[in-house]
């Protein structure tokens, strides 16, 4: 099964363990980006995963798209040229004190792109599921028009969307998110969206929950669901369940709600001890994606999800490193972590 996912990959520049950026003096190179992270899952798990993007034509360019390709990820389809490629730096946070992240992205050669850079009918033939994240709109230009040129090709070609709202307060307002992601999620199957996006993007919240003091209410998480469900008519609803005991403690679970059957699914919950918070959500996207193409039914599909975001919060940097039986071992209930001989 082809999976094609659209967005930006950046450098990402961390300093040394948990230094803070006024400490650092050298920094950690990696690559990574909301949609990029998804594909390498994907690749992972063993399905035919395409990387869309543009790219400056210099070796930064080359090593980002490397970086993808180094896991199995198509990058035939990445258009070249434009001025740079987009940074980001990341200050691991520790116990009470949070991760924080730096962007320096304006003017990179994807925010930059034109619409008639990317050929959907040739770079979506064969495709059966397109992937996006609101992060790419959200960087501005004629992305919110390319993303909306690519869903309908979608539509009018039975090719199942999902995005994640990925709500970023650092790229636009709350209102410009609403605007922009209302004319682009009634053509979205499948919708991801952590404790916040619902509220942040559409103004949905659900009773009895209060993010910013870690309380969750999943009852109100269902409602949150049947309200998108109403209002964007999306096929299934997706919603991580993250508690923030501190930096390095959370608890982590979700939700998926099938509008067919107006049935929520909820996973097992976990305590998560933290290596590396930045990436989970895009490896829950990951997960689900791919338990949903391979059909493995609601509950099955949030089980595996939420287990593969929960290893994931073990490795460093952004890419979900782990195999679909590692996934599965953790959802079958055998997370104590002992040595594997």
């Amino acid at each position: 099964m082809k999976i094609v996912c659209f967005g930006e990959i950046m450098m990402r520049l961390n300093p040394e363990g948990y230094q803070r950026f006024v400490q650092a003096e050298r920094f950690e190179a990696t690559y990574a980006g909301g949609e990029a992270n998804v594909a390498v899952s994907l690749a992972n798990y063993g399905l035919d995963a395409s990387f869309v993007t543009k790219l400056p034509s210099n070796p930064l360019g080359e090593s980002a798209r490397n970086a993808v390709r180094h896991f199995g990820v198509d990058t035939k389809d990445i258009v070249w040229g434009g001025p740079r490629l987009g940074l980001y730096f990341v200050e691991k946070g520790a116990s009470q004190r949070a991760s924080k992240v730096v962007y320096d992205r304006a003017g990179s050669s994807i925010a930059c792109a034109k619409r008639t850079d990317f050929d959907w009918a040739k770079i979506l033939k064969g495709a059966k599921w397109f992937h996006f994240t609101g992060i790419t709109p959200a960087l501005g230009g004629e992305l919110p028009e390319i993303c909306l040129d690519a869903l309908k090709y979608c539509k009018a070609h039975r090719i199942t969307v999902s995005c994640d709202l990925n709500y970023r307060g650092k790229l636009w307002t709350k209102a410009e998110a609403g605007r922009c992601m209302a004319k682009l999620v009634p053509f979205v199957d499948v919708l991801i969206a952590n404790e916040a996006d619902a509220a942040d993007v559409f103004g949905i919240v659900g009773e009895g929950s209060d993010v910013e003091n870690g309380t969750l209410d999943k009852k109100g998480y269902v409602s949150v669901a049947e309200q998108l469900v109403k209002r964007f008519g999306c096929k299934k609803v997706a919603i991580t369940l993250r508690t923030s005991l501190s930096a390095f403690d959370n608890l982590w679970a979700g939700m998926l709600y099938d509008a067919k059957s107006a049935k929520a699914f909820f996973s097992t919950e976990y305590k998560v001890h933290i290596v590396d918070r930045v990436g989970g959500g895009d490896s829950f996207g990951g997960g689900l994606v791919y338990a949903l193409a391979t059909k493995r039914g609601d509950q099955a599909s949030i089980d595996f999800a939420v287990a593969a975001s929960c290893l994931k919060h073990s490795i460093e940097h952004d890419f979900n490193l782990v195999t679909v039986s590692e996934v599965e071992t953790l959802a079958a209930g055998n997370g104590t972590g002992r040595v594997q001989r």
